[in-house]
């Protein structure tokens, strides 16, 4: 089985360097032309650079997706230049913040809109641009493990990845009769693998696991807490990977395999339902621990999607 998504456009929001650009690559590396969105005018420019140097074709489309005029500029933009749009990709997301007793009104606020009025303005748009030119597209909501389980010391970011669980399996009710497909797809920190990423990382001494932090007071994945005597510890900072079944939660490029899959023809009756790609971390019971890493046999090496040299 080959996937192909020659002749689709696609239209991928949040192409910051891990997960977004990822996906974006993958999509083009299987034949789409895809429109990248961020409000980081360097996080679009480094995302085409990398399609581009992989032999893909694709376009800038800036704008705030908490903005309708500017989500209906960048589509009507896409839409001039291409004519359609077949895949939809909602990712934009702030990560991190704080936890339920730390996390500010003003923060929770910002974090659930991109996300909630985010991934609604460009599912409502982009399917009304597929249901008025009769195309049987594609829409993926980026979720999260932490969309499904609960996690401390993210309040915000939990609270909205899942809402948009929910979300899909109603707007896939609202699009059914278009032919229009809407399912969530649900990774779980990835290691960077975006060539240039691993070689700032390298530069700030940092290796290629971990998760990342985007702009979030507090950093990444459990921000710093107050310091009252009262206080006990938030969460467990231990290593992640030897707590997963298959020893590692996969890469940008895993889960743009698997997105180009769900964007293609043979998924053409997935609706309102969600793909996991998490090493089997969200299948796991948590009194159950797989062997030392050095005893687990892995996963199959991974198909590499970006042939830049390390840096």
């Amino acid at each position: 089985m080959e996937i192909s998504l020659e002749g689709k456009v696609a239209l991928v929001t949040g192409v910051g360097p891990n997960i977004g650009s990822g996906i974006a690559l993958a999509l083009s590396k299987y034949g789409a032309k895809v429109a990248c969105n961020d409000v980081s005018e360097s996080a679009i420019k480094a995302c085409i650079a990398r399609i581009e140097r992989n032999g893909g074709e694709a376009m800038a489309a800036p704008g705030d997706v908490t903005d309708e005029a500017a989500v209906q500029g960048y589509i009507g933009d896409v839409l001039k230049r291409w004519g359609r749009i077949d895949i939809l990709v909602n990712n934009a997301a702030l990560l991190g913040g704080k936890g339920l007793l730390d996390e500010s009104a003003a923060d929770f606020e910002r974090a659930v809109r991109v996300s909630s009025l985010g991934y609604f303005l460009n599912t409502k748009h982009v399917g009304r641009a597929m249901a008025e030119r009769a195309i049987k597209g594609s829409i993926v909501c980026i979720s999260s493990s932490n969309g499904w389980s609960g996690t401390a010391g993210i309040i915000a970011y939990a609270f909205h990845k899942g809402g948009v669980n929910n979300f899909v399996r109603a707007a896939a009710m609202d699009l059914a009769p278009y032919g229009i497909r809407v399912n969530t797809f649900t990774p779980t920190a990835p290691n960077p693998d975006n060539p240039e990423l691993l070689a700032e990382r390298a530069k700030a001494g940092l290796g290629p696991g971990g998760v990342l932090t985007t702009g979030r007071p507090g950093g990444g994945l459990g921000g710093p807490t107050g310091d009252e005597p009262w206080r006990r510890p938030s969460r467990w900072t231990g290593q992640r990977a030897p707590m997963v079944p298959m020893g590692t939660t996969g890469t940008p490029t895993d889960i743009g395999h698997a997105v180009a899959w769900l964007c293609s023809d043979y998924a053409r009756l997935i609706t309102g339902t969600d793909l996991v790609v998490d090493g089997g971390a969200r299948a796991k019971n948590f009194a159950y621990s797989p062997a030392e890493p050095a005893d687990l046999a892995g996963p199959l090496p991974l198909i590499v999607l970006d042939e830049t040299p390390p840096q």
